[in-house]
């Protein structure tokens, strides 16, 4: 029996949840990653970056997909991205 056609994504919200779920949740990732670095020490962050990096880029690549709207998960992804990175760019 065939999906009910009202629950389906159009091809460009596909596209725009596919292309934010996989770029945008990476931004995110390494931007918070990066606003730790400016918190705790370098070494350690690395380390605790690429063990819970990719469990977080999951975590965001799927919120990308439950969402209705691929434009509010870009911009609330850019937002979050913008935030993590601000100490990242006015400490230079």
């Amino acid at each position: 029996m065939p999906a009910n056609k009202k629950y389906l994504s159009t091809p460009a919200q596909r596209f725009l949840k596919i292309t934010a779920g996989f770029i945008g949740g990476y931004a995110v990732m390494l931007s918070f990653h990066v606003l730790l670095t400016s918190i705790f020490d370098k070494k350690d962050m690395i380390i605790t970056a690429s063990f819970s990096g990719y469990i977080l880029w999951a975590m965001l690549l799927l919120l990308a997909f439950l969402s209705r709207n691929g434009w509010k998960v870009w911009g609330f992804y850019l937002l979050l991205t913008l935030l993590f990175s601000l100490p990242y760019i006015f400490k230079l």
